[in-house]
């Protein structure tokens, strides 16, 4: 596409207004700071903010705004941690329009409760709380749905999860607009569901549900989930990870998208909800964890449900960093902790303009540490003795095998042990977990002076890869101030948090980690996607090229060309990953 018509400001931000409504398209510094800056990283300048109602509405802006050839950002909830919903810095050749979809609810049941149809604002926390009366569970529960975070960008980040059998999230059923590479829109329904043939059309009977049963129709040939992981995460003497983000296998149209599409709608499967037993094991030998993971892996008749590692040091920054988090979700459950996010950043904006940052946080901190401990004894205790722990949670009908195994494997062993938790101890154990995600944010913040930033890697390890405890050399070692290392141990995912020391230079440590992780033959990004802080390899370069031939969706992702037509434009981190072809 050699150019696109010539569209001034004032005439696109009237149709956006026209389409939307003046009070959803937001342009001032203020009021756009929650959506253009990153839960974690990332911020940049956009021409405008707008906020769709219904999927037609979203279907206008998109017309308009690619009509008028400027750049199209979806976001939903914008809780990514690489960056990956926001802008990156002001290096664009073209004026940003950000279009949020969280006004867009719905969740749809299908299938008697086995499937689901998501529009573009439903969130992982309302799913799970639709489906509850069902008896059913959606792809991921706590983690992600803890701040809000949406189904769809779930799907087009292909996010892990720390539910061991149901692996990335995925599907083949979906309902996506894209720019040919013609420079027209159109909008494709791979749903599955019959709904019309004009856009308008399709739309609005989705969004009204005017659909039956019958218009529903069972495609074998196109799956609502991964239905291979449960495979694939047995296989532990499998010389490479089980999951990751840039897996060509795992790459289908929306599934790992990375905003490259605009989507309306996905279609996924449902999950029963089972009883469950939680153990909670400690261990000074990494090998104890080690032959817990295989032997539950592979002897287990039906996979375990979660396994979650925690070690000590990220323990102790969770327990007093995170805790505010743990007792917002404790009191008031997950529904909550969005609204208190929102609030906060308008607060921090408010603030921030009159040169006070950080103050929140400060007042956050100060409040919690004079509130009493929060966790259960027994994990205290835990924490005391052992410097690895591993939260296991597996169906019931699987609770006497792991028992039998733990109490044999353990015995009287000099450098582990376990217990079982009663249902407070293990809700609060996995809680707990969940917060840890977090603190390192915190710490940050009320420790600007000694701190620089955080480098924030998620790292899928080889299956078959028995020293997974990280030995940092030297020179890396003396730079951080505290490493936090958690994650989904049966899957062998690692999140790997370091506090970058004052005057340290976060990105050139980044870069150094990446060399020690490329020589463990580790995959990166596991499941939070490239974002604008990752390298996009090869294979998933050429996938976001092909879904966006003219480079009108999120440019720059995964440090790829940010010009039109996936030219190179002024800036720095822009440019074709290595190894990759234009021609790809």
């Amino acid at each position: 596409m050699s150019g696109a018509p010539q569209v001034t400001r004032e005439a696109l931000l009237a149709q956006l207004r026209s389409a939307v409504g003046a009070a959803h398209v937001l342009t001032s510094d203020q009021a756009t700071r929650r959506f253009r800056k990153g839960h974690r990283t990332g911020e940049g300048p956009v021409l405008a903010v707008v906020r769709p109602g219904t999927l037609l509405e979203q279907w206008k802006v998109l017309q308009a705004a690619v009509a008028a050839g400027r750049i199209v950002i979806m976001q939903a909830a914008n809780t990514g941690l690489t960056g990956g919903s926001t802008p990156d810095g002001a290096g664009y050749d073209r004026e940003i329009v950000l279009i949020n979809t969280l006004r867009i609810t719905g969740v749809q049941v299908i299938q008697r409760g086995a499937q689901v149809v998501c529009l573009p604002g439903a969130t992982l926390d309302r799913l799970e709380q639709t489906l509850a009366p069902l008896g059913r569970e959606p792809h991921s529960v706590i983690g992600s749905s803890c701040i809000g975070a949406s189904v769809l960008g779930g799907i087009c980040n292909n996010s892990g999860g720390a539910l061991v059998r149901r692996g990335p999230a995925y599907t083949e059923l979906a309902l996506y607009a894209r720019v040919k590479d013609d420079g027209t829109l159109e909008l494709v329904n791979h749903l599955g569901i019959a709904l019309g043939s004009s856009p308008e059309e399709i739309l609005t009977r989705l969004q009204d549900g005017r659909y039956t049963e019958a218009d529903v129709a069972s495609d074998p040939q196109r799956a609502a989930s991964d239905t291979r992981y449960a495979d694939d995460v047995r296989a532990v003497d499998e010389d490479t990870p089980a999951r990751f983000n840039a897996d060509p296998s795992r790459l289908f149209e929306a599934s790992g998208s990375a905003g490259k599409l605009c989507l309306f709608a996905v279609r996924l499967d449902t999950f029963p909800k089972e009883p469950s037993t939680v153990f909670y094991i400690g261990s000074n030998a990494p090998d104890d964890l080690t032959a817990v993971r295989r032997h539950l892996l592979t002897a287990l008749p039906r996979l375990p449900i979660a396994g979650e590692y925690i070690h000590r040091t990220a323990y102790d920054i969770g327990e007093k960093y995170g805790k505010d988090t743990f007792l917002l979700i404790d009191r008031f459950g997950t529904a909550r902790v969005p609204a208190a996010f929102a609030l906060k950043s308008r607060v921090d904006g408010f603030l921030e303009r009159l040169g006070l940052r950080g103050v929140t946080d400060h007042l956050l901190q100060a409040f919690t540490n004079l509130l009493p401990r929060h966790l259960p004894a027994r994990m205290g205790e835990w924490r005391q003795r052992y410097e690895h722990h591993l939260l296991v949670r597996v169906s019931n009908d699987t609770a006497d095998a792991t028992r039998a195994f733990l109490t044999q494997h353990f015995g009287n062993s000099p450098t582990g042990g376990w217990f079982e938790c009663d249902a407070e101890e293990g809700r609060k154990a996995f809680l707990h977990r969940f917060a840890i995600a977090g603190a390192a944010i915190r710490y940050r913040a009320v420790h600007r002076a000694a701190v620089e930033d955080i480098v924030a890697l998620d790292v899928a390890l080889r299956r078959n890869d028995r020293a997974w405890v990280e030995t940092l050399p030297d020179d890396v070692e003396r730079d951080t101030v505290h490493k936090l290392y958690y994650g989904h141990f049966f899957c062998h995912v690692f999140h790997q948090d370091y506090i970058v020391k004052k005057g340290v230079d976060p990105l050139a440590m980044e870069h150094r980690m990446w060399q020690l992780l490329d020589a463990r033959r580790a995959e990166y990004p596991a499941e939070h996607n490239v974002g604008h802080l990752y390298v996009a390899k090869p294979a998933l370069a050429g996938f976001y090229k092909a879904l966006d031939p003219t480079n009108t969706f999120n440019p720059g992702i995964g440090h790829t060309p940010r010009g039109r037509g996936w030219q190179e434009c002024n800036h720095a981190s822009g440019g074709w990953p290595k190894g990759y072809s234009e021609n790809a």
